[in-house]
């Protein structure tokens, strides 16, 4: 397994994310409109904004956490049954800490 390919796959979206959640915090940071209806519609647009930004949290966690497993050198191994995940599955979820089999019974 090429280990060195999810790194590169991971820091990517890491960095992708990061610069999502900034500018979603900076929209949020953003002066209000002062007008009654205008506020209606940020504060909706807030709630899909607020729901994008905790997903991106947990996205970046896990990538994080699958970059720490890459430097520990168990990158590629299902943290619960101990066998290799897939590179078919690696290359769909490179983030992943599960082998199909895991993740299904999860």
């Amino acid at each position: 397994m090429d280990v060195e390919k999810y790194r590169i796959i991971l820091a990517k979206r890491q960095q992708e994310l990061q610069s999502r959640l900034q500018k979603i915090e900076a929209d949020f940071e953003a002066p209000r409109n002062p007008d009654d209806d205008d506020r209606a519609v940020e504060r909706n647009n807030d709630e899909v904004l607020e729901e994008l930004g905790e997903s991106g949290q947990r996205e970046l966690a896990a990538i994080e956490a699958a970059l720490a497993r890459v430097e520990a050198g168990t990158f590629g191994t299902c943290v619960r049954c101990g066998n290799p995940i897939s590179e078919e599955r690696l290359d769909v979820v490179p983030h992943t800490p599960f082998c199909k089999t895991c993740a299904a019974a999860l």
